[in-house]
């Protein structure tokens, strides 16, 4: 995660569909750190606007700026069952490098690959434990945890990731009580830019703001759902 001051913006930002129905024409938004809400009736185009926060879709005018990396987990999650956890988390190849040296291959590309991360499966599995992954192996596949578990093991590869800017798209659907409660958490303790789109008025009373996306703008007000 970067040091310097983080934001996310979109200027002068539109969007249509191929079939012409436009979803926004000249929308301006700048999010800095901390946590916002992004709420709004069904239809009004939260998850589209998202989708082109994180760069999922093109706008057909204007533009988005991030001063630092994104991270963005979608609402319809669909991971690939024969997959193995350590793929998920983005760290297969490093963990295949470091057991590799550990094993004596001396060969330059195992260090070219690790780089100064040593300690990643160690990371990896605090930031399993931290969602309440712990009893899930690196070497599982996807197919064998739940599905609530596969949006906690994706939220797991964005902590890793330590992205500056955290998109999320209605996270607790599909969650238990307990995972709901350590989602929670994470999202307590972000420390760089967080936009939440969420009906679930538990997560929104975490939030730093609201906006309201109504009418192809967007309305602020200061402070948690309540």
């Amino acid at each position: 995660m970067s040091s310097r001051p983080v934001f996310l913006s979109a200027t002068s930002l539109s969007f249509s569909w191929p079939d012409g129905t436009e979803v926004f024409d000249d929308l301006r938004l700048t999010v800095g750190p901390g946590r916002t809400g992004l709420v709004g009736t069904n239809g009004s185009g939260k998850s589209t606007l998202l989708r082109l926060l994180a760069g999922r879709l093109a706008p057909t005018g204007g533009s988005v700026t991030a001063s630092g990396e994104i991270g963005y987990l979608p609402q319809n999650l669909v991971l690939d069952t024969g997959r193995r956890v350590d793929a998920i988390l983005g760290i297969d190849r490093k963990r295949a490098a470091l057991h590799a040296v550990e094993a004596g291959d001396p060969a330059e590309e195992h260090f070219a690959v690790i780089g100064d991360d040593w300690d990643v499966e160690e990371r990896a599995r605090a930031a399993l434990d931290q969602l309440g992954l712990g009893a899930i192996g690196l070497d599982r596949t996807v197919g064998e945890v739940s599905g609530g578990e596969s949006v906690l093991l994706r939220l797991a590869a964005l902590l890793l990731a330590r992205p500056d800017v955290l998109l999320l798209d209605e996270p607790t659907n599909n969650l238990d009580l307990y995972a709901r409660s350590r989602l929670y958490e994470v999202v307590e303790g972000w420390p760089g830019v967080m936009v939440v789109v969420s009906h679930d008025r538990e997560l929104l009373e975490r939030v730093d703001r609201i906006a309201d996306l109504h009418d192809g703008g967007v309305s602020w007000y200061g402070g948690p759902w309540s």
